[in-house]
C-alpha cells in the first residue's frame, strides 16, 4: 500500500445478526463488537493511521426497545473502565463526538473523565460517535453560530467546520462499514463529502486486521479527485 489514510471512520454494524446467527442475545453481539474494537485500534495503530472515529451509537438508536438501550449504556460504561487505561498507555486521544443530553450521567462523567486522562496524548485521536447524528451536528453547529452573534457573511466552509464535533480535525479520507449495508446512516454527513467508501459483508465482530488491511488496499488503489480533472 503506497497510501495509508490519515482519517478513518468506522460504521459498526452487524453486530445484532452476528448474534442472531449464533442464537445468541443481540446485546451479546454488542458486547462482542466490543471487545473487537480494541484488536482494530491496535491495528490501526501499526498501519499508521493518525485518527479513526467509530460509530458507537446514533441519535436515531434510541427508537431501539429500551433493554437494548440501557444495555447498550451498560456496556460502553464497562468499555470505558476496561479499555482506558491501557489506550492511556498507547498515547491514545480519546474525544467524544454527540450529544451528552439523555445520556446518563454516570456515563457522561466517565466519558469526561477519559478525554481528560487522556487529552495530551498524541499517538492516535480516537473519536468516539456516541449519541452522534451528522444532522444534529449541523443543526448544533449552526445554533452555536448564531448564539454567538457572528455575522452571515462571515460564514464560510472553514468557520461552519469550527463549531462542528470535529473541530480542529481533517475531513475523513476512507469510511468503513460493516454488516453488508450500502449507507452513511447519518454519519459525519459533512466531513464524508470526499471520502472514499468501503463496505464489508462481514459483520463488526468479525472484522480483525486482515479485513482492515483490505480496506486500506482498496484505498490505496483509488484515485481520489475532489472534483478536479486528474490526467489518468
Amino acid at each position: 500500500m503506497d497510501r495509508i489514510p490519515r482519517h478513518i471512520g468506522i460504521v459498526m454494524d452487524g453486530n445484532g445478526r452476528w448474534a442472531k446467527k449464533r442464537r445468541l442475545p443481540r446485546l451479546m453481539g454488542h458486547q462482542a463488537g466490543t471487545e473487537n474494537t480494541r484488536r482494530v485500534l491496535r491495528a490501526c495503530g501499526e498501519f499508521g493511521i493518525k485518527i479513526v472515529t467509530l460509530y458507537g451509537f446514533s441519535t436515531e438508536n434510541w427508537q431501539r426497545p429500551n433493554d437494548e438501550v440501557e444495555g447498550l449504556f451498560s456496556i460502553f460504561e464497562g468499555a470505558i473502565d476496561r479499555e482506558v487505561p491501557e489506550l492511556n498507555r498507547n498515547g491514545v486521544r480519546l474525544r467524544h463526538l454527540g450529544r451528552t443530553e439523555g445520556l446518563p450521567e454516570r456515563l457522561v462523567q466517565k466519558i469526561e473523565s477519559a478525554m481528560e486522562l487522556t487529552k495530551d496524548n498524541d499517538r492516535l485521536i480516537l473519536n468516539l460517535a456516541f449519541n452522534y447524528g451528522g444532522r444534529a451536528e449541523i443543526v448544533d453547529a449552526a445554533r452555536r453560530i448564531i448564539a454567538e452573534g457572528i455575522d452571515a457573511t462571515a460564514i464560510d466552509e472553514a468557520l461552519f467546520s469550527s463549531y462542528l464535533y470535529t473541530a480542529g480535525l481533517p475531513d475523513l479520507d476512507l469510511v468503513i462499514r460493516t454488516g453488508g449495508e450500502m449507507r452513511l446512516s447519518n454519519f459525519l454527513l459533512w466531513q464524508t463529502a470526499y471520502a472514499e467508501y468501503y463496505a464489508t459483508p462481514t459483520f463488526w465482530p468479525d472484522f480483525d486486521e486482515a479485513e482492515l488491511e483490505k480496506a486500506l488496499l482498496a484505498y490505496s488503489q483509488r484515485t481520489r479527485k475532489f472534483g478536479k480533472l486528474i490526467e489518468e
